[in-house]
């Protein structure tokens, strides 16, 4: 392979590791709901903690970590005793909401259709996998 070769291929990996980290991020289990729930404008830890089912403190704590440095979340410490934490999105965080919005949407609608392809498939394989284990 040529150095000119091999240069291109350096660049296109060195572009597409960062893409494909940022995509992980946004796409993760919980950061979609992190989003969605601070959509509805400036929200404190706990109000995160009760919106996102599931998430433990650490795990909410780490994703609000991530999504501000990677620009998608402004973090604003009120001067108050005790502390007062507000997270909100950024413009950029907002151009996203809409196409978040819309995969949910998507989620909800097929749901049901998603369930049911996937108990035809399990079903499907468990005869198969039956079906060889007796000659």
């Amino acid at each position: 392979m040529s150095r000119s070769h091999t240069h291109v291929s350096e660049q296109v990996t060195d572009e597409a590791c960062p893409l494909v980290e940022v995509i992980d991020h946004v796409a993760g289990k919980w950061s979609i709901s992190i989003l969605v729930a601070a959509a509805r404008g400036p929200i404190r830890f706990t109000e995160l903690e009760r919106s996102v089912a599931g998430i433990s403190r650490r795990m909410l704590t780490l994703n609000l970590r991530r999504l501000e440095r990677d620009g998608l979340l402004t973090r604003t410490v009120h001067p108050t005793v005790p502390p007062k934490v507000e997270y909100s999105l950024t413009p950029m965080a907002q151009e996203l909401y809409s196409s978040l919005t819309g995969l949910v949407e998507w989620a909800e609608r097929h749901r049901g259709a998603i369930t049911r392809a996937r108990n035809s498939y399990d079903a499907a394989t468990a005869a198969t996998k039956a079906d060889q284990s007796h000659p």
